[in-house]
C-alpha cells in the first residue's frame, strides 16, 4: 500500500504542535483553525447589538444539515447534544420498554453502554446481556448468535475504542430487524474517518461525540433516530427552546410544546450563535465534509500499516491485521504487560502523545500526521 502524505492543504487546516508528536485524535483533536476563528466570531458577536433571529438560529441549523449530510440522514433526525452519552441517556428513555426486555452489549465496551444500561435494569426491569468475543476481536456473528425472542436493543460500538476493530454494523442491523430489535451504534470512533450511510449500515440510532474525530471542542455530540423511531418516542422533559420555531415571536413561553422532530433532545442553550462549542463544531464539521471521511481513512490505513510494519520485535500488533476490519487506527502492545507500561512510558518521555487503553498503546493519527511521525514514535520505541 502506497503510504500517504497529507496534503499540505489540508495539513495546514490545523495550527502546528511544535512541542510533540500527536497521534491521538481517538482521545480528543486538536482544534482546527476554522474551528478557532468561529469562536472568536461567536464572541465578537455576543457584544453586538446587531444579531438577528436568523443569525441566532442558523448555527443549530446548518450544523444539523452538516450531519445529516456525514451519515445520510435527514436534519429534523439529529439532536445536538454534549456528548455521545446524552444520546445515550435521551434513547434510553425515549423508548416503551417492557419487563424483562433484553439489550445486549459486549465485553470490554466503553463504559457509557454500562452507565446507561445498568441503571435501566432496576428501573425497568430490562435485563443487560453482555456478550464475549470467541475470538480475539468482537464480531457480527458474536452478536447475532446472543440475539434472542427477547432482545430489544443491541447497543454496540462501531469501532472499538480499546483494539480499533470495526463492527460489520449492516449484518447486525439485518438480525437485530428479524427479531423485531433494534440496533444502537456508537459512532464515536469512526464518524468523520469512516464514511458513513444509516441507510446502508441499517441502524435505528446512533451516539456520537463531536470532539474526536468530527473535530469539534469537548462537550459537543450529536445524537441521531430514525424518523420512524421518532413518531412512537415517549415524552419526556425537554429543553424549552427545543421548539418548532427559529424565531423568538414565535416562541410559547407560557404552554411550550417540544418539537417533534429530534430536535427535543438537544442540549440546553444549543440554539444559540452564543455557544461557542457548537459554533466551533459547526465550522469543525464543515470542514470534515470538505476534505471528506474517505480521505481520512485512506490517509490513515496508509499510516497505520506503516506502524505495523515498523514495530519493532519486542511490539506486537493489538488490533485487526485487514484494514477493513479496522477503524482509523491501530494498537500495539508489548510481549506482557510490564512491557507494555514501559513501551507507553518511553513514548510519553519523547513526547509521542498516544494513548493506553485496556492494557494497548492506540496511535490514532490524523490529516496533520505523516509518515515522520510514524517513524518520530518508532525511534522512540528504540529496539
Amino acid at each position: 500500500m502506497p503510504i500517504a502524505q497529507a496534503p499540505a492543504d489540508w495539513s495546514k487546516e490545523w495550527f502546528e504542535i511544535d512541542d510533540a508528536t500527536y497521534l491521538n485524535t481517538a482521545a480528543g483533536s486538536p482544534l482546527p483553525r476554522v474551528a478557532v476563528r468561529a469562536v472568536q466570531a461567536s464572541l465578537e458577536a455576543s457584544q453586538s447589538h446587531r444579531i438577528t433571529d436568523s443569525l441566532y438560529f442558523d448555527v443549530p441549523n446548518r450544523l444539523r444539515a452538516s450531519l445529516a449530510k456525514l451519515i445520510g440522514g435527514k436534519p429534523i433526525e439529529i439532536a445536538l447534544t454534549t456528548g455521545a452519552s446524552m444520546g445515550m441517556s435521551a434513547l434510553s428513555h425515549l423508548l416503551d420498554w417492557s419487563p424483562g426486555d433484553e439489550v445486549i452489549t459486549t465485553k470490554g465496551e466503553f463504559p457509557l453502554q454500562y452507565a446507561t444500561w445498568k441503571p435501566m435494569e432496576e428501573r425497568e426491569g430490562i435485563a443487560l446481556k453482555i456478550v464475549t468475543a470467541r475470538d480475539h476481536f468482537i464480531t457480527a456473528d458474536d452478536l447475532i448468535d446472543a440475539i434472542t425472542p427477547r432482545t430489544r436493543v443491541v447497543s454496540v460500538s462501531h469501532v472499538r475504542f480499546d483494539d480499533g476493530s470495526l463492527l460489520d454494523a449492516a449484518r447486525v442491523a439485518a438480525a437485530c430487524h428479524a427479531a423485531g430489535a433494534a440496533l444502537v451504534l456508537d459512532v464515536s470512533q469512526s464518524c468523520g474517518a469512516e464514511p458513513l450511510d444509516v441507510d446502508e449500515l441499517g441502524v435505528d440510532f446512533l451516539v456520537c461525540a463531536g470532539y474526536k474525530w468530527l473535530l469539534g471542542p469537548y462537550g459537543t455530540g450529536f445524537f441521531w433516530a430514525r424518523g420512524n423511531h421518532l413518531a412512537k418516542a415517549r415524552r419526556g422533559p425537554f429543553n424549552w427552546a427545543a421548539q418548532d420555531s427559529d424565531t423568538f415571536s414565535t416562541l410559547n413561553f407560557v404552554d411550550p410544546e417540544p418539537s417533534q422532530s429530534a430536535k427535543r433532545w438537544d442540549a440546553a442553550e444549543s440554539h444559540t450563535l452564543f455557544n461557542l462549542n457548537l459554533t466551533a463544531m459547526d465550522a469543525a464539521v464543515d470542514l470534515v465534509l470538505r476534505f471528506g471521511p474517505a480521505r481520512v481513512r485512506e490517509h490513515n490505513r496508509a499510516l497505520i500499516q506503516l506502524l505495523f510494519d515498523s514495530l519493532p520485535a519486542r511490539c506486537i500488533p493489538a488490533s485487526p491485521l485487514d484494514p477493513a476490519q479496522r477503524g482509523p487506527y491501530g494498537c500495539f502492545t508489548g510481549q506482557t504487560r510490564d512491557d507494555t507500561v514501559d513501551l507507553y512510558q518511553r513514548l510519553r518521555n519523547e513526547k509521542v502523545v498516544v494513548s493506553m487503553r485496556e492494557g494497548r498503546i492506540r496511535v490514532s493519527p490524523h490529516l496533520f500526521n505523516s509518515t515522520q511521525d510514524i517513524a518520530c514514535l518508532i525511534r522512540a520505541l528504540g529496539t
